[in-house]
């Protein structure tokens, strides 16, 4: 891809969600999604005004770290086992997807120990698609709790992943009952949990998450195209 139409993509996207906002919400942050893409390939994001890129696998991004630390902010967006958090505890800006106490527990462990406190967000499942991972709706009330009196993280708000459907109307209303509870949650103000952040939409439903108030939408083949 030429440097022209990497950055004719990046520009659609974000006219898209300037134009799917409508003034309601702000637009949300770009985070583009840089998994299977090299260094070479990521790197001319920064020019074209991308500040923050979200990589899904611990292995990959060690790999890639040298060539992009101090460049840009890297968001771990993928499943994370508890054995890799000492991997990537110094190297990201965010955690994404705590979804177990053991996992939150782990970080705080290992954030403690370098002397940080790690934002996270906590990843919930709209659909209750338990491959997907996730914490229930119904039972995070309670997880945000049990969370609270870690000092090794800082809770910054939620994550969602949607299921992976041509029902729009399904969809709709999916990111409208997650926008939802986000707000709730937010107006409760459980101690010690900011609700600041709401990361949500990816490049085939972005436009339906910016409609409703994602902070966050993290995008890769809408920017880099899809694979041959």
């Amino acid at each position: 891809m030429t440097r022209m139409e990497l950055e004719e993509r990046i520009a659609a996207v974000r006219k898209a969600l300037a134009e799917a906002s409508e003034g309601r919400y702000p637009v949300p942050k770009l985070i583009a999604v840089t998994k299977t893409h090299s260094p070479e390939e990521i790197l001319p994001l920064r020019e074209l005004g991308i500040e923050e890129i979200g990589e899904n696998r611990v292995q990959e991004l060690k790999e890639k770290l040298p060539a992009l630390e101090n460049i840009f902010q890297i968001h771990l967006i993928g499943r994370l086992q508890r054995n890799k958090v000492r991997q990537v505890i110094r190297d990201v800006c965010m955690i994404q997807s705590v979804d177990s106490l053991p996992l939150a527990e782990e970080i705080h462990r290992r954030a403690l120990a370098a002397e940080r406190a790690m934002p996270v967000l906590v990843e919930i499942s709209p659909a209750g698609e338990a491959q997907k991972g996730g914490v229930p709706p119904e039972e995070l009330r309670g997880f945000l709790r049990a969370l609270a009196p870690l000092e090794g993280i800082s809770v910054r708000g939620l994550m969602a992943v949607m299921p992976d459907t041509r029902d729009e109307e399904w969809l709709d209303r999916l990111f409208g009952e997650t926008r939802q509870l986000f707000d709730r949650l937010r107006e409760e103000g459980i101690p010690g949990i900011r609700m600041e952040e709401l990361s949500m939409g990816m490049s085939g439903d972005y436009r339906l998450a910016a409609r409703h108030g994602a902070t966050m939408v993290r995008v890769g083949s809408a920017i880099f195209g899809p694979r041959a």
